[in-house]
């Protein structure tokens, strides 16, 4: 049985899907802080989506070393992003942004 390849442009056009929904997200919901991170990381698997097609298209793995890196930054991310949230959420009894508009030390 012989496989078929996947045209690059089915990678590229998936990813311009995916990165379409994440500014979606941001513009239409500047409500939420939840759904502002996750548009965020949908952006960066966009991103990662572009670096992958393309370094299997040129047959290098500098795209897969950068995918790792992103990851590494989407995981750090993510993980201080969403305790900001927690304690946000404690102290303030909500996430929304609009609520969200003075710091105090």
């Amino acid at each position: 049985m012989t496989s078929i390849p996947v045209p690059i442009t089915h990678y590229l056009i998936f990813s311009a899907i995916i990165f379409s929904l994440s500014i979606a997200g941001i513009i239409m919901n500047r409500r939420n802080l939840l759904i502002l991170l996750m548009s965020i990381e949908l952006m960066l698997l966009a991103v990662n989506t572009n670096f992958i097609a393309f370094s299997s298209m040129l047959k290098q793995n500098t795209g897969d070393v950068f995918v790792f890196f992103i990851l590494t930054v989407a995981a750090a991310e993510a993980a201080i992003g969403l305790a900001i949230v927690v304690v946000l959420f404690r102290t303030r009894k909500t996430i929304d942004v609009g609520q969200l508009n003075t710091l105090k030390g």
